[in-house]
């Protein structure tokens, strides 16, 4: 093992990670950690397992500025399901009650967004790994015991649909950190009447950090293998 004062992650660095899908951001840290070797790795901000793109991971002293890379403006872009609703709000848990979409018009569509735009009250799904009385929320709904969570503020820049392929809606947002996309996508279904899930999500940006910038797991394998031959020849 590399001594961590020879090693250049343990110095700092903040990887932006495009996040596979079906794996956790934690998956994404300890493949990470096991690759650089050295204890001190974090993600700045979570994303869901059926979610991909930008995570951004820190790594040795750069572990100190995670909360200041999670408290910047996040984009997305991904899709809604019209029709059914589903208790996680996306494609984690089975779609039920369905109701019909075909008499909502594309004007309403758009219409639907201005409700969620500008300073809004969210209340996050049940479904969710916020703690309450020590334990996780999501732990206590998959019992099927009842969880209360209080409205949250935030603040949504941007919500618009970029294309229509019915019972499916593309759509872009901007929001401020907090924003789970998933309650938007329920709420947004409630608005319009017939339901809604969220059925596939990207994270875009973290603040000036984009997705196009950010690695593959295989790329950055890659690079902290040529990293590590660099400075075994120093």
């Amino acid at each position: 093992m590399q001594p961590e004062h020879n090693n250049p992650f343990a110095e700092g660095k903040a990887l932006l990670i495009n996040k596979p899908l079906h794996w956790t951001s934690f998956d994404v840290v300890r493949k990470i950690r096991s690759t650089i070797k050295i204890k001190k790795v974090g993600h700045a901000g979570t994303l869901d397992p059926l979610a991909t793109g930008l995570l951004i991971v820190c790594t040795g002293k750069f572990t100190k500025k995670i909360n200041e890379y999670m408290s910047r403006e996040k984009e997305y872009t991904g899709s809604f399901t019209l029709g059914a609703s589903t208790p996680t709000y996306d494609l984690e848990s089975e779609p039920e009650n369905f109701r019909d979409y075909n008499h909502i018009t594309e004007n309403q569509l758009h219409e639907a967004t201005k409700q969620f735009t500008g300073q809004i009250q969210q209340i996050p799904p049940a479904h969710s790994a916020i703690k309450q009385d020590g334990k996780r929320v999501y732990e206590m709904a998959r019992k099927g015991m009842a969880v209360k969570l209080e409205p949250r503020t935030l603040f949504i820049k941007e919500f618009t649909i970029t294309d229509i392929e019915l019972p499916k809606l593309y759509f872009k947002v901007v929001c401020s950190t907090g924003t789970y996309i998933r309650s938007l996508a329920h709420d947004y279904g409630n608005v319009l009447g017939c339901g809604a899930y969220l059925s596939s999500l990207c994270r875009t940006r973290i603040g000036e950090f984009t997705l196009e910038n950010a690695m593959s797991m295989e790329g950055f394998q890659e690079m902290a293998e040529e990293m590590k031959q660099q400075s075994g020849k120093k």
